[in-house]
């Protein structure tokens, strides 16, 4: 699959008539004869080609005067892979849209954060997308306003805000639009169960993903790192606390076969897009496991580890400078020296929260917390205190930046820069945080091991060549080497 589907019309059409949920996200077919957009999976009988045109986005074919397929749903379709693997400006640019920030700073301050104008941006996004940033926002707009009408008993003006609407005359208009439905009657149709007895402030939502997705490095990575007091593994759910823009949140996130089971407890509504956005990004939702594992299945010492367990992805972060500092508390260290450093900080330095349902009791520190912390009270050798204490002073004052808008190589020399960071701490920040699905650690035992026992090139120099031919997809190709360890990480805690 590849930039710009939407224009390979024989492909599409080929992908519509299998229904062939892999393509989801990647394209969006519009029938000109009703008016209405699908994702290519809809279980509909196939319009005729003649009758069909292809779109980049949601946001597209809304534009273009079509209305989404009330039996696909293509508005929660899964998002499109490219935006992770890609670091230009358009990939940029949609990671901000979908951590909403076009909502809170408006297409100037999107523009700002990447250091171009307003007109470039707008420009890049309608050529490539058939959308500005704009309709990409509103779309999303109208895709959360559908989520809390149909999951939760708000009243549809706290609907209106909570989405990010200026007012509930735009919200009316744009979901009758979008939906061809009132929002009254998007209700009505909603299950009953999906509404009734809804714990005021929680959401219950599906997180879609392409198949296969193989959970077990995924959430037995986050649970076997888990920070006390901010994660946990409970009842077989990954709990976490969330700082967000307009307030704080908790999460219980559980595996399914076709989707993940998401629990979200809001201090503020309005935070319900960006929680959506960064759970997605922490457990690599949009990846597109049919190109990665093809890949690497073509080394034929990987493709072993492939066929075993396919679909594996990079466990990410929900807060990138949280990640940066947990990754300096644990250079050369156990995980569970580095757990109880964490712990130690989250508990002396962290914002408390309230957890009825179980044994979350604070937010990660924010940067500017840490940046105050006096370095003699931390319990580590100077050499990493003086890591630790540098890179949470450029994180808080912004010289250091780790957001979704940043320059992935410009990032890692910024780190690597810093007092203490060698291309390991770098690049699995980079992986893990930044994103970067090309990451790579050849310097990790843990890989030079795994290496050494498929016959791969065991030093960093060798393994490195080896692994240009699994490009872009390093990051991934770690989760595979890593795998073949008997540690905590590889398996899905019971």
């Amino acid at each position: 699959m590849q930039t710009g589907m939407h224009t390979d019309t024989e492909r599409c059409v080929r992908a519509v008539r299998s229904k062939d949920a892999r393509f989801d996200g990647w394209f969006f077919t519009a029938v000109l004869t009703t008016r209405i957009y699908c994702r290519p999976s809809c279980p509909v009988v196939p319009p005729k080609p003649q009758n069909m045109i292809f779109y980049p986005s949601a946001a597209a074919c809304q534009q273009a005067g079509f209305r989404a397929c009330k039996r696909c749903r293509p508005d929660t379709s899964p998002g499109s892979p490219e935006w992770n693997q890609r670091a230009d400006l358009t990939a940029r640019a949609m990671r901000l849209i979908a951590d909403g920030v076009v909502d809170r700073e408006g297409v100037p301050g999107l523009a700002a954060r990447l250091g171009y104008s307003t007109r470039q941006v707008e420009r890049q996004l309608l050529a490539e997308l058939g959308a500005g940033p704009l309709a990409l926002a509103r779309a999303q707009r109208a895709q959360t306003a559908r989520v809390l009408i149909e999951t939760t008993p708000l009243l549809m003006a706290d609907v209106a805000f909570a989405a990010g609407f200026a007012s509930v005359r735009t919200f009316n208009d744009t979901v009758r639009e979008v939906y061809a439905l009132s929002p009254s009657e998007l209700r009505t149709r909603a299950p009953k169960d999906r509404v009734a007895g809804t714990t005021p402030g929680t959401l219950s939502l599906r997180l879609p993903f392409r198949t296969p997705l193989n959970p077990d490095n995924l959430f037995g990575h986050l649970a076997a790192t888990a920070v006390p007091g901010v994660e946990e593994w409970q009842d077989g759910a990954y709990r976490r606390t969330l700082r967000l823009p307009y307030g704080h949140g908790i999460v219980a996130l559980t595996p399914g076969p076709d989707h993940i089971a998401c629990r979200l407890t809001l201090s503020d509504p309005r935070d319900l897009t960006v929680a959506i956005s960064r759970c997605r990004r922490l457990l690599d939702l949009d990846a597109d496991p049919t190109a990665i594992d093809g890949q690497l299945r073509a080394d034929p010492l990987l493709a072993p580890l492939v066929d075993k367990a396919p679909g594996r992805r990079v466990p990410r972060t929900v807060d990138e400078a949280e990640f940066a500092v947990r990754a300096v508390l644990g250079q050369q260290v156990s995980t569970a020296a580095a757990r109880t450093h964490a712990a130690r900080l989250v508990t002396a330095h962290g914002e408390p929260v309230d957890d009825p349902e179980g044994g979350l009791t604070h937010l990660f520190p924010s940067t500017a917390a840490l940046a105050a912390v006096d370095p003699r009270t931390l319990a580590m050798p100077g050499t990493r205190r003086t890591t630790f204490t540098t890179l949470v002073a450029h994180l808080a004052d912004g010289s250091v930046n780790l957001g979704v808008e940043c320059d992935w190589s410009e990032t890692r020399a910024r780190l690597l820069a810093l007092p203490g960071f060698g291309p390991w701490t770098a690049d699995v920040i980079a992986m893990r945080a930044l994103g970067d699905p090309d990451a790579f650690l050849p310097t990790d035992l843990g890989i030079r091991r795994a290496a050494g026992e498929l016959g791969l090139p065991s030093t960093p120099a060798a393994l490195t060549a080896r692994a240009a031919a699994w490009r872009p997809w390093r990051a991934y190709a770690v989760q595979y080497l890593w795998a073949t360890d008997s540690h905590p990480i590889n398996f899905l805690p019971v």
